[in-house]
């Protein structure tokens, strides 16, 4: 039986191709994306409830995992029931302001996620340099102002793209081998000259990754100068601990992108389905794994996730 085909050719519209090469697999594909993307928001949801609720979590460690978690919901969902549409019922239709859209906020989610790992770097850097101001320096107030500050960079970095893609008409078949419109994949099918808003796209998102990488390197090199002086081993190893968690999500969150891109970059051998694969579980292992490493990692959230999971039944 032919596949359905739900497509159209106007000149606003663009075809997703999901994965190409795969598409005798689109179904057993979007098994794992489905499974991922449940998993994703049930934990992420369960998290917002639980510091929700719990009056001793409103504290600004917890609060930052709230953003984290707002994020993590936020990034799949932009590209993942759209992907499984592609899978699923061959909707590989979507119009250029749905496309600029999805672009607009993927790309601005995930500069927020960026801004909001510093912000918990800088956190346990006051934690454990700086214990007895921690409350004044990092209230819940002063963490929801940091907040907002990194949403409106996140913005104001991000809106240019989109605006500048707007303007433009586009000469090629409006065809983008992705699950998701893909920033390059756009781009080359702008007719005019975007040689400016190319390297403006591309200088970005270098400044903003060694802008947030310098200063999460920097706020654990005086942890660890301050964690060296400490000459009690407990305390050495509590305060180490205070930091393991945030490592880890810092790694989940960096490390695909970076083996993703690096495949991009030097990768010229390999099949387009496999960057196409990286690219989208770098968009949903992070937001997995991220309420698991916490549930599982911190104590006092998982009390209390088991408290209200128990409360529930």
């Amino acid at each position: 039986m032919a596949a359905l085909n739900f497509t159209h050719s106007d000149s606003s519209t663009f075809i997703l191709m999901g994965i190409p090469g795969l598409e005798t697999a689109h179904i057993w594909i979007s098994i794992p994306f489905s499974i991922f993307y449940i998993i994703s928001l049930v934990g992420n949801f369960t998290l917002l409830s639980v510091v929700g609720k719990e009056q001793t979590l409103h504290k600004p460690m917890y609060l930052l995992l709230c953003m984290l978690a707002l994020t993590d919901i936020a990034t799949p969902t932009f590209v993942v029931p759209k992907a499984l549409g592609i899978f699923w019922f061959n909707f590989k239709g979507i119009t250029l302001a749905g496309c600029l859209t999805q672009m607009f906020f993927l790309h601005m989610v995930s500069v927020m996620h960026s801004s909001t790992i510093v912000t918990m770097a800088f956190d346990r850097y006051v934690a454990i340099c700086n214990p007895l101001r921690y409350a004044t320096i990092l209230s819940n107030a002063r963490i929801a102002k940091l907040g907002l500050v990194c949403l409106i960079r996140a913005v104001l970095f991000i809106l240019r793209l989109p605006l500048f893609l707007s303007q433009q008409s586009f000469c090629s078949k409006h065809i983008i081998p992705h699950t998701q419109c893909e920033f390059t994949a756009v781009f080359k099918m702008a007719c005019g000259d975007i040689t400016v808003t190319s390297i403006y796209g591309w200088v970005l998102m270098f400044v903003i990754n060694v802008f947030d990488l310098t200063l999460i390197a920097l706020s654990y090199s005086l942890i660890i100068r301050a964690v060296l002086r400490i000459s009690s081993n407990n305390d050495h190893q509590k305060a180490l601990n205070t930091c393991t968690t945030h490592i880890c999500v810092m790694l989940t969150y960096y490390s695909p992108g970076l083996f993703s891109n690096l495949t991009y970059w030097f990768g010229q051998g390999t099949a387009p389905h496999v960057h196409i694969i990286l690219a989208n579980l770098y968009l949903l292992i992070p937001p997995m794994l991220n309420p698991i490493i916490y549930g599982v990692k911190t104590k006092e959230l998982r009390d209390k996730v088991g408290k209200y999971i128990c409360c529930r039944r």
